[in-house]
Order: structure tokens, then sequence, then C-alpha cells
């Protein structure tokens, strides 16, 4: 086969859809139709036409006809509407008055732009019209309707077979095939051997074999289609930073550069081999590919919502995707431990690997996938609350393995994909016994426990102090009680046991306070909580689930209960279709099964029903996972593949990575993913291959300047063709670990308990409303070096997001992020200019600069070296080092302000029942024995002068940007 030939390779499916189109557009452009020809045409296509577009208004309800126009029936068009002029001339379309509606011509019908018909679709109208307008009985329709239910593939799309929608008319649709390319089976491209050869040696790395590999095969043979010619590859000094910021997020050190350099100079095909498996194997490959999978999950370390409790534990399952990448664990067996690592955890018929208490440890910590979606029990109904769960997991796992959202057909069969809302509520049975809380789980060996004490003393004197106004104000309180009983010759009770007395019976609520302090009653009882919860930190806990009987829960406290009461020994969950979404409306009953329109039946399910998972309450789970890692589910390795090349080039080759469905994206080279998805799987899954694969081709180390601008606007203006390197900018945390890393601060100390940077002050002591009360203040991390840490460690309040992370786009954990947003807005600018996050980062590099050297020529160079790769060209030197005297001559002459941080604040609440104001004090006891960063008031005149410098550079787009 010649490149040319099997750069266009179709597959057999789409080709027979476009020979059986071309052959009836010329059959239905003929004047003259058969009149049976015309039934088949009206019922299977211009009826539908008219449901889709009209009925709406004028049909669906015969009750609210719009102008009193009724189109369910030749009769009623011929009727017409209020003004009783026919609709329709039978035999004369361009006569028609709903001809000329739909053309826009008379009324402008269906009104919205989106809706008006294409040009196709009214040619339908018309030649129905022009035939006649023959409207055929039901029972005609009826069985032209179901002989068309056995032709499998025709000129309006193809069936897909599925568990069968809600009604006929959904369950028979038909899709066209290249909509729908992702439920189709992976079909591995035939492509030339000597070209497949090349797949080994870039997967290994072997520079003695020049032969093309097959991603740059698939990637070349498109561009010589669209007249393109691919730019030649970058210049190493690019190569090599490109390489570390996408593995690891960090830049080179100047000594790194140049070592690279060297060995490109001496071979660069196994320098650039050696550099990537270097990089593959450093523990910060798994920080920065965990941040990924982490935006898609919506990891956060609190619940959001009215409360925002804090998830205490949460941080065990960031670092165990952080581990899972490190260590290459195959995809499949990520997948599984993700959804039911607790299944497998106490599976007594599992291998006796599983009894190591570390594997335990680690799949129930696995499971905390389950629990990274906001959630909270305040204000909603038990039953409410238990689906709102469930609707959230089962979104959750559709995008996030299988690149599908599930959300679309709660509700109601999908309107797009091949999804009925049956099989949406078979998915959420699976997960009807699912029950979210805090599991007892000890922690591993190589789970990083340092600052346990450090961090268990600060959050017990918070919580120490708490109580003890509480306690104050409690004695206060019932003392007073004590004092009104007297008083009425009764006997004292307490709060709880007085509460249901007459109030004749017993004294006011808040008895002996004042206003003010009621209020701060009910603030110091949230602390209590708050408090409570946070030291559960330090406690041998994972966010997890397991499976059981619905019951009451309260987010404040999630457990698995000890003894299940007799009524639920023998409980099963019982699930249904609800009806439009709503609880109150239960439909059809469903047992436990998967996506039934993928075609891949469960093992071991019955024939009956090939798309059945167990309804034991343990295991549904496990099988769900099971078919989600399965090697022929068409969704899954396509999803991650296309994920993985997206973070390698700035897009994926489906441009909707959590949406694979009709209305998502197509792959631009659907070869080449459906090439890549069945690698990974025949290479076992690992992600480290695939990365070696993409890494070592051609395509991946091309330079990012476009030598044929005009040329690529016209042809490919979004450069998904590849013709040259797709340039990024640094996501948020890149940014501000780089900075960390080229001033010195940057603590590399992998895992652990979250870092608490400092953010904007004002951010930080702001009031932050939760249910009935005030959250604490942020508190940053009280030393450098706890603070300093990479910023996928940092604490994430759902409700508090870090001004300087959020301006620089990154993605609040609410919602599944497939996708950064990279778009450049002013207030990046200012924040890089002015923000204390790069002010503290530029005085550190200067006070590094300046302990290198007194030399300022030597300090400029320095600078570059550090934060640009390079050393200055001769201009730049000239005109910083002048730049660098003047503004030390200015800030001789200015002596700046020292920073003090408050120990306490004032806060100001409305009493819930009284509506008066009141005021509490607010302890920050971080703050007492807190090590700040070096502030400018702390370094002479110099020093500042050359922070200015440092603060320029981290401003570059040389700096900001990949290329």
């Amino acid at each position: 086969m010649t490149k040319s030939l099997s750069c266009v390779l179709l597959f057999l499916l789409v080709g027979a859809v476009s020979y059986l189109w071309t052959g009836e557009v010329s059959a239905v452009e003929q004047s003259a139709v058969e009149p049976s020809e015309v039934d088949r045409e009206f019922t299977l296509k211009v009826l539908p036409l008219l449901k889709e577009k009209c009925f709406g208004c004028h049909g669906s309800d015969p009750d609210d006809l719009r102008g009193d126009f009724d189109m369910r029936s030749r009769e009623s068009l011929l009727r017409g509407g209020e003004t009783e002029e026919p609709s329709i001339v039978p035999g004369d379309a361009d006569e028609s008055v709903l001809v000329q509606s739909i053309r826009w011509e008379y009324n402008e019908m269906p009104p919205k732009e989106n809706d008006r018909l294409t040009a196709d679709q009214i040619q339908l109208v018309e030649r129905w019209i022009n035939a006649g307008a023959p409207w055929p009985d039901d029972e005609t329709r009826a069985k032209i309707v179901l002989e068309q239910r056995d032709v499998q593939l025709n000129e309006d799309g193809m069936l897909i077979s599925t568990s069968g929608g809600l009604s006929d008319e959904w369950s028979y649709r038909r899709y066209e095939p290249e909509s729908i390319w992702a439920f189709m089976p992976l079909q591995r491209p035939n492509i030339a051997l000597d070209t497949l050869a090349g797949s080994d040696a870039s997967a290994s790395g072997n520079s003695d074999d020049k032969t093309e590999s097959p991603i740059d095969f698939f990637i070349n043979c498109q561009l010589t289609d669209a007249g393109l010619t691919a730019v030649g590859q970058a210049h190493p000094r690019m190569l090599v930073r490109r390489a570390y910021y996408d593995l690891i997020g960090l830049p080179p050190t100047p000594i790194q550069i140049e070592q690279f350099l060297a060995a490109w100079n001496h071979d660069p095909d196994l320098a650039w081999s050696r550099l990537v498996d270097e990089l593959l194997e450093s523990p910060h490959y798994g920080e920065r590919w965990a941040q990924h999978w982490l935006d898609v999950v919506r990891y956060a370390d609190t619940g959001g919502m009215a409360n925002d409790y804090e998830r205490s534990n949460a941080w065990r399952y960031r670092d165990y995707v952080i581990n899972a990448f490190n260590d290459d664990k195959p995809y499949d067996q990520f997948i599984r431990e993700q959804l039911a690592g607790d299944e497998i955890a106490f599976d007594e018929t599992a291998d006796d690997e599983i009894t190591d208490s570390s594997l335990r440890s680690e799949r129930i910590v696995a499971t905390g996938f389950l629990r990274m979606g906001p959630f909270d029990t305040a204000m909603v109904a038990q039953d409410e609350a238990r689906q709102i769960y469930r609707d959230d997991l089962v979104h959750n796992i559709g995008q996030s393995f299988l690149s599908m959202p599930m959300r679309c057909c709660k509700c109601h069969d999908h309107k797009f994909d091949p999804v009925p809302t049956r099989d949406y509520y078979r998915f959420y049975a699976a997960l009807a016994a699912t029950q979210p809380a805090e599991i007892p789980t000890p922690f591993s060996n190589r789970e990083n426990t340092a600052g346990f004490e450090e961090g268990s003393k600060l959050v017990e004197s918070l919580y120490g102090y708490a109580k003890k106004r509480v306690e104050i104000l409690e004695k206060k309180r019932e003392d007073a009680a004590r004092a009104w009983y007297k008083e009425h010759g009764l006997e004292y009770k307490n709060l709880e046991d007085r509460k249901q007395d007459k109030d004749e019976d017993k004294p006011i609520r808040a008895v002996g306070l004042t206003e003010s302090e009621q209020g701060e009653l009910k603030v110091r009882e949230q602390d209590v909580w708050i408090w409570n919860r946070r030291r559960e930190r330090f406690l041998p806990m994972a966010q997890s689930v397991y499976n059981g009987p619905d019951r009451a829960q309260n987010a404040r406290k999630l457990r698995r209960p000890e003894n299940q009461p007799e009524k639920k020994k023998n409980w099963k969950p019982e699930s249904f279709i609800f009806i439009g979404g709503s609880l109150s409306s239960k439909g059809e009953e469903v047992t436990p099964g998967v996506l039934s329109g993928c075609g891949l039946a469960v093992e071991g399910s019955p024939t009956s029903d090939p798309y059945a998972l167990p309804t034991t309450i343990s295991g549904r789970r496990l099988a769900l996972a099971n078919w989600i890692a399965d090697p022929r589910n068409p969704l899954t390795a396509r999803s991650f593949v296309n994920r993985n090349w997206q973070h390698h080039f700035g897009h994926g080759l489906v441009r909707t990575p959590n949406n694979f469905g009709v209305k998502g994206d197509s792959p631009s080279h659907p070869e080449l993913l459906d090439w890549l998805a069945s690698e990974f799987i025949d290479g076992g899954m690992t992600t480290k291959r695939m990365h070696r694969m993409i890494m070592m081709s051609d395509v991946y180390r091309r330079s990012a300047e476009n030598h044929e601008p005009d040329k690529t606007a016209t042809v490919d203006p979004d450069n998904r063709l590849l013709s040259y390197f797709h340039s990024r900018r640094l996501t948020a945390e890149e940014i501000r670990d780089s900075m960390l890393m080229v001033s010195g601060e940057l603590n590399l100390n992998l895992g652990g308990l979250p870092a608490r940077p400092e953010i904007n002050m004002e951010v930080a002591l702001e009031p932050r409303m939760i249910q009935f009360s005030l959250a604490p203040a942020y508190l940053p991390s009280p030393t450098p070096a706890e603070r300093n840490r990479r910023s996928i460690y940092a604490y994430r309040v759902r409700g508090q997001a870090d001004p300087f992370m959020e301006v620089m786009n990154k993605p609040g954990p609410n919602e599944s992020c497939d996708l950064r947003d990279d778009a450049a807005v002013s207030p990046q600018a200012f924040t890089l200019i002015n923000s204390d996050v790069v002010s503290d980062r530029s005085l550190a590099l200067a006070i590094r600069l300046a302990s290198q050297s007194n030399r300022r020529e030597d300090q400029v160079a320095l600078a570059f070296e550090l934060t640009l790769g390079r050393k200055p060209t001769s201009d730049e030197m000239t005109r910083l080092t002048a730049y660098v005297s003047e503004m030390a001559d200015y800030h001789a002459d200015v002596q700046p302000t020292p920073v003090s941080y408050p120990t306490e604040i004032t806060r100001s609440l409305v009493e819930e029942f009284t509506g008066e104001p009141f005021q509490y004090t607010e302890w920050l006891p971080v703050f007492e024995n807190y090590v700040a960063d070096t502030k400018p008031d702390q370094v002479d005149a110099p020093t500042r002068a050359l922070a200015d410098l440092c603060l320029l550079l981290f401003n570059t787009h040389e700096f900001i940007y990949v290329y």
C-alpha cells in the first residue's frame, strides 16, 4: 500500500454509507416519485422532521396550538390556522404557505435561526407536497417503519442496538456513522511494515533506526494532502525546556541544559532518548501528570456547598494518583482501584497479595475518586442528597473514564448519543449500594506523615480555644437558667432536657446572654465542629466508600456503621428509572448494567441480558470497573490516549476530551487515534510507553515557529494538522513552581499533608460565609519550607480560591476540567507585576544572585540562565546592567514599609434570631511565631534593584511560555 493511499484510509462502514447516500441523492432528486416511495419518504423523513421542528408549537399539546394551527394531519394542514388559509397546496409547493414559511419568505418558521430547516430538509417538504402531500394511514406508516428496522444501514444512517429507549422512535433512530465513531470497535490501521519498525524504535529510543515512526506517518499524510510542509526540528535548547515542563512541570537548571546540549552535540537522538527516560523516572513526573488527572476528577480538600467541610484525608488520594503515575501503574488497574478498590481490598477470594496491609490501604485510598465531587447533606432531604451524590458519580465516571458525559440522559433518552435513559439508571443502580464515608485505613510506609506533630498542635490549640469559649458562654447561660428555675420553684433541667418543655416552664433560649454573646456562642459552636473535623487530618482514615443500606447521613461526619440493624441485613437496593429525573416519579425498575450502545457485553452476564452487572450488594462496582477497563471497550483507551496526546500538544486529537459524543469534536486523525489506542492496549496500558512514543516522534520535536503563516491561516488556522509545534503558556502551577525553583525556595519533598502557601492577605482574612456562621480565616503554613512546596500539594478550598492561581486560569474544583483555559487577559499582567507572590519570588531570586557574585554583569547573566535557560545577548547585558544601576540609585532614596501580620481579627455578623449585629474576635495563632518570606525592608538597595530585574524576567514571554 502506498503512503498516499494509506493516508486516506476510510473505515468500511463509512465507505458503505457514502456509497448508499450517493445512490439515494440521484433518486430523490428525480421529479417523478413513485407513490409508494412518497409514502416511505413521508413516513421516514418528512413526518419526523415536522415533529422535530413544528409540532412543539403546532401539535404536541392540542390544547395549546400557536395560531390555532394544527399540523398533525393532512386535513388540518389543508384547513390552516386562525387565518383559515390552507397551509399546503397539494401538487404545488411554491404556492404553499408552509413552504414559503420554512423558506423564510413569508412567516419565518421555525422562528429561531438555530432551528431553521436546511436546504435539503426544505427540499424534502417541497417534494412531498409536489407529489400530492399524501399522508398514509397509521397501519401503512407502521409497516414502513417496521420494514426499516431490519435495515441496519441506509441513506439515513445506521441503527445502534441498545437496551432500548423510552420510545420506539428513539430506539430505532439512525445515526451518521462518522458522528458515533467513538462507539465503533477499535480498528488498528494497517500500515507499512517498515513504518511499524519505527514504532519499536521510537518507544525504545533506539537511535540507530531512522525509520519514520507511525505517529509521523499519520501526521505527515494529512499534511501532504493539505499541501502543507512541516517545519524543521526545534533548537535543542527549546527541546530540553519543552521536555522538562511537559514531563515534570519544572524548568531545567543551567547545568542540566548544558549537559544535555553537550550530549546532543555528540548524538542528538541518543541524548533525547536518554533525557526522556530520565525525566520519566523522576519522582516529579508523577506530580506533573497527576495534576492533569486531578483536574478531570475535581480534586479538593473540602466538600464545598453550604458548609464546605474539610475532607481531612483527601490528600491521601492525591498522593495515590501521584504514585500511580510514578509507578507506571497499568491504566486498567488504575480504573479498577479507583472505582472498586474497597471491593478488591476486602474480597476474600482475591489473590494473596491483597492481604498485604499497604496494598489494602492503597486500594481503599484509591476509591477517594468516588468522593471527589462537591457534596453536603445540609438543608437537603436524605433521599435527595443520596440522589445528588449518585447522579454526580454516574456523570463523573462517564466523562472521566469513557469521555461520555452522562448528565444529559438523567431525565430522558440522550438527544444525540446512543445512550438511553435506561442505561443511565442501570449505571446508577451499579452505585445504589455505594455509601460515602471516612474509612479507618492504616498509613503505609510510603506515605509521608511528616509535620503531623506540629500541625496537630496548631489544630488542637484552635479547637481548644473555640471549645473554651463555648464552655464559658454555656456556663454563663446555664448559671442563669439555674437561677430562673430556682426563682420559679422548679427543678433545673439542662438545655437538651428542657427543649420540649412549654415556654412558660423553661427560661428563654439564650437566658443570661447578651445579644452579642448569643451570636458568638453559635460561631464558637460551629468552630468546635470545624476544628474537631480538622483533627482528623492526622488520623489513619481515608475518604472512601463502602457498600451498605441507605441510612441517615450528615456530611460533618460520615462513618461506616459497626453493626447493621437486623431489618437491614437482607437489604438489597431497588432501582428505577426516575421519570424526568424526579425521585417522586418512579418508572420502570432496572437492574445494574452498562452502556449498551458500546456493544460490549459484560463478562459472565446472561445471554438474555448481555449488559447486566451482578445484583449482589458487593461486586457491582468491580464488575462495572472491569467492563470499563476491558481492552475491547471502544471508549476507554481512546479517551486516555487522547488526554495523553493533549498534554503534549496543547489539544487532543479530539478537542473535547470529556465528550466523545455526537455533539463533541471528531478526531482530526482518526486512524492515528485508533493506532495509539491499540498500541496502548498491546503495551499493557502503561502510560510511560505512550510518552516515549510521542516524544520520540518528529512531530513532537518540531519547531514552534510557523514558516507558512499565511497558508496555514487559510488551510489549518488551528494547527490541527501539526505542521509546527503548538507553543503554550505555563499553567498556574508551573508558573509558581518555576519561580520557586529558580529562586532556590522550592521544597521538593513528596506527598503528605496539604501545604498552605501565602495567598493575598485580604482574601485570606475575608469573611467567608458558611451555613449559620463564618468559616475560620485561611492560615498559611508557618515556615517557608512548609509553604513553598509544589503547587499540587497546596490546600484546595472549594469556597476560597487562591487569587493568584485563579487569575492564571487554574480551574475551579466543582466541575471537571478537561482542558485548561489559556486565554491571556489583562488581570494576569497586573498580577505578574504587582502581586506579593511574584514580588517575594523576585526578591528571593535577587538574594540568590547577590550571594553568588558581587559583580553586576555576573548577576545579570545568572538571572538569565536561571529564568530563561540562556545567556543574555550583549545588547541585553548592556541595557539591563544599566537598568539595575538606575534602580539601585532609586532604591537608595526609598525605605520600604515593614510588613506585619495580625494575630487576631474582629469579625462582625448579624444574629440570626434577633437581627442585631454583634462582633467577636478570631484568634490567628500561626502569625505569633510566623517566619515570613524576606521582605524589601530587610535587604539593601542593590538587592532590591536586582529584584526589579528578576521581576522583569518573570514577566517575559520567554519565561511564561513553552516553545
